[in-house]
């Protein structure tokens, strides 16, 4: 079927988004998951591609410390994981994560549980960490990256007033505790230029959790699109039902003009065509439907939904295998993470 013939009962999901100098297939997007496989290994390279393959628009690959892609054979290999995943028609963006470790040292945002708060110095060191590492992923041909700023890590932290007690400029009012995330996505656009894509991931709340609330979200959305920002991924930690925090990405969206990403629930495609018919989100994200069957949105497409391998969310071979630190692999599809024995 031709590209530019609407689908016939997912219209929207295979509609394109033009993104920037990229323009998306389609508006499903693999968003980033632990691995424990090494991004830069082959067995993590033919996992990705094998997603890719599977008719996705674009695949976010899994946070990656930024200190890496000051590595040289680190951002050759990233290279080939760009490549492997564009090959298949994807856009490919990786997500820039921040430990809590400033120079091999392991620090708070605070002072807490034994560990010392990181110095103002330290702290605003980090967005031209942030920016050499988004310089190393354009020119490792990636199309853009994300900030990985939920899930209650670093950046997470020093959002959330629960966590973040500072009495310098990165701490106290809302403008204080977004200014890290604010400093972080100008210093990216100012090194990457215009054309290539940068991403936000935050957790939103309906109600006060982590010490903020949705109004501070909705103003913090607002911020980092004057910011420069592409796209605002919402991600709260999980779903209970389908489609049950997409209200969270719709508040988002009203808010702002950039796309948004809405997480959890949305491996069922008519959940995810309703959600974006009904201006809740932008692109839809499908997590560990996509490590069950990375065929996914081919089967979709094609009209073989009554053939994918559903995820039943036991967790036993993703969550399961993180848990020891070994790589993830699936219940109902032995063959994820498996592909490197294949090609």
């Amino acid at each position: 079927m031709p590209e530019s013939v609407a689908h016939p009962k997912y219209p929207l999901l295979f509609s394109p988004l033009p993104l920037g100098a990229v323009t998306l297939r389609n508006r499903i997007v693999m968003p980033p998951m632990a691995t424990c496989m090494g991004v830069t290994s082959e067995r993590a390279r033919l996992y990705y591609a094998e997603r890719a393959k599977g008719g996705v628009g674009l695949v976010i690959v899994e946070g990656t410390v930024v200190e890496h892609f000051r590595e040289p054979e680190f951002k050759a290999e990233a290279a080939n994981l760009a490549k492997a995943i564009k090959a298949h028609g994807a856009a490919a963006v990786v997500q820039l994560f921040k430990s809590n470790h400033i120079n091999g040292e392991e620090v708070g945002v605070s002072e807490s549980d034994g560990l010392r708060a990181a110095t103002t110095a330290e702290v605003a060191s980090i967005p031209g960490a942030f920016a050499e590492a988004a310089r190393a992923c354009r020119q490792a041909g990636f199309d853009g990256v994300e900030v990985h700023g939920a899930h209650g890590f670093f950046f997470n932290q020093f959002f959330s007033p629960r966590f973040n007690r500072r009495a310098d400029e990165y701490g106290g009012s809302l403008l204080n505790r977004m200014r890290l995330a604010i400093e972080t996505v100008l210093a990216i656009r100012q090194a990457v230029g215009a054309s290539f894509l940068v991403f936000y991931r935050h957790t939103a709340v309906e109600y006060v959790e982590d010490g903020y609330d949705l109004p501070e979200t909705l103003e913090f959305a607002r911020e980092l699109e004057r910011a420069g920002l592409n796209v605002i991924d919402i991600s709260p930690s999980s779903a209970p039902e389908p489609a049950a925090h997409a209200g969270l990405a719709a508040a988002v969206k009203e808010v702002v003009r950039i796309p948004v990403i809405a997480v959890g629930g949305m491996s069922n495609p008519v959940v995810a065509e309703r959600t974006l018919r009904e201006g809740r989100a932008n692109l839809a994200a499908i997590g560990r439907g996509l490590i069950a069957d990375p065929q996914w949105a081919n089967k979709v497409k094609e009209g073989r939904k009554s053939e994918i391998v559903e995820c039943i969310q036991d967790n036993a071979k993703c969550f399961g295998n993180l848990a020891q630190g070994i790589p993830i692999s699936c219940t109902q599809n032995p063959r994820a993470g498996f592909e490197f024995h294949e090609e």
